[in-house]
């Protein structure tokens, strides 16, 4: 693999890149790369997660919201990082990122350098909300034309952009990697965990982890253990975000304070995912949902939603159970018969252990290889 001189990856939050990107940052160094990360720092927000590997992070005022004036800021801070440093790729990442980094980029990309996006999930998909379509598809349509490769994370969206985005080259990788090793091998002591959570050693546990934000959709397994009653079933939820209250009045006012436990943000989810019985993912939107496949690397069955990118390995009635987003009976009947047939839960576990593979971080790397090999420059 030819080396090149330097690559700046940009995401919003530098915790996307600490996330999703360390691999391919390793890799792209062991390759003779020079790495730098643009992207707001909010590492606090994650209890002392840290970067490792880039040789230089600018902290970048990027925020989430496409209206922030803040974002005009980061526009300029980037638009000078990027002239001063002369790139050979400029790889961007998340919506607001992906945006400003590539019209920053403009005047560099004639000059030569190749700018890569990753598009996560697009917003606009099918069953999308009619706004998503209005306000995010005409932008990435516009933008796809100062993008060298659009490199998309499930066949949805792979599909729509070959047909509609029409950017220079589009690309396909089996999510954005997983150990699948690391996680499936770790050991953890069941009861001992659960009686570090504070849990019923024989209680029925379920486990989310994400974003305490409306699009991970929390409430509705909250809803759907309401209409159980049953009070051995205790819901795990790890993450923070802005319906931490409103998720705990949710629970208190169903009667399921005791049974839902908030546990912010974590650094031992694997080991909580091997002390669970089935993992939930009830998101209303997703690109493909990292969090579900390290459940299956750790043995565990899905009850998730039917929606794009879940469903490219999310299969009803092998992988665990599919319901629409909004069916809180749908999931709390999912959430029943699995709790009552361990030999379903455990033959399903035990398929998601092999099928996830296909996820695994060699596999993406592979691609990703190959994409920075035949189409930097």
């Amino acid at each position: 693999m030819r080396a090149m001189k330097k690559v700046l990856l940009t995401a919003t939050v530098q915790s996307h890149i600490a996330r999703f990107h360390l691999p391919l940052i390793d890799m792209l160094r062991k390759n003779g790369y020079e790495i730098h990360v643009a992207a707001k720092n909010n590492l606090i927000e994650k209890k002392g997660l840290r970067l490792n590997g880039p040789h230089k992070v600018y902290d970048i005022p990027f925020t989430r919201s496409p209206y922030s004036k803040s974002n005009i800021t980061a526009y300029r801070q980037l638009k000078k990082i990027i002239y001063e440093n002369r790139y050979d790729v400029i790889h961007c990442n998340t919506p607001v990122g992906g945006v400003i980094t590539r019209l920053a980029a403009r005047r560099t990309r004639k000059q030569g350098t190749k700018v890569f996006y990753t598009a996560h999930g697009f917003h606009f998909y099918r069953g999308a909300p009619l706004k998503n379509w209005l306000l995010y598809y005409p932008v990435e349509k516009w933008l796809a034309r100062y993008t060298d490769v659009l490199i998309t994370i499930n066949k949805e969206d792979y599909a729509r952009a070959i047909k509609t985005l029409k950017a220079v080259r589009v690309e396909y990788i089996p999510g954005v990697g997983l150990d699948t090793e690391s996680f499936g091998g770790i050991t953890v002591d069941k009861m001992a965990k659960r009686r570090e959570l504070n849990l019923p050693e024989d209680s029925f546990v379920l486990l989310s982890v994400g974003e305490l934000n409306k699009n991970k959709n929390h409430q509705v397994i909250i809803r759907a253990l309401s209409k159980l009653k049953n009070t051995s079933i205790y819901y795990l939820i790890c993450g923070n975000g802005s319906l931490e209250s409103y998720l705990k009045k949710l629970a208190e006012k169903l009667g399921l304070r005791e049974q839902v436990r908030l546990l912010d943000y974590r650094r031992d989810i694997g080991e909580i995912c091997k002390s669970a019985d089935v993992f939930v993912f009830p998101s209303l939107r997703e690109g493909l949902g990292i969090a579900a496949l390290e459940a299956m690397a750790c043995g565990l069955p899905l009850i998730a939603s039917n929606i794009r990118g879940i469903t490219e390995y999310a299969v009803d009635g092998v992988t665990g159970f599919n319901c629409s987003p909004d069916d809180a009976d749908g999931f709390g009947k999912a959430i029943d018969t699995l709790m009552n047939n361990r030999e379903i839960r455990e033959k399903m576990g035990s398929h998601n252990v092999n099928a996830v593979k296909k996820f695994d971080v060699k596999n993406t790397l592979t691609v990703m290889r190959n994409i920075y090999e035949n189409y930097s420059g």
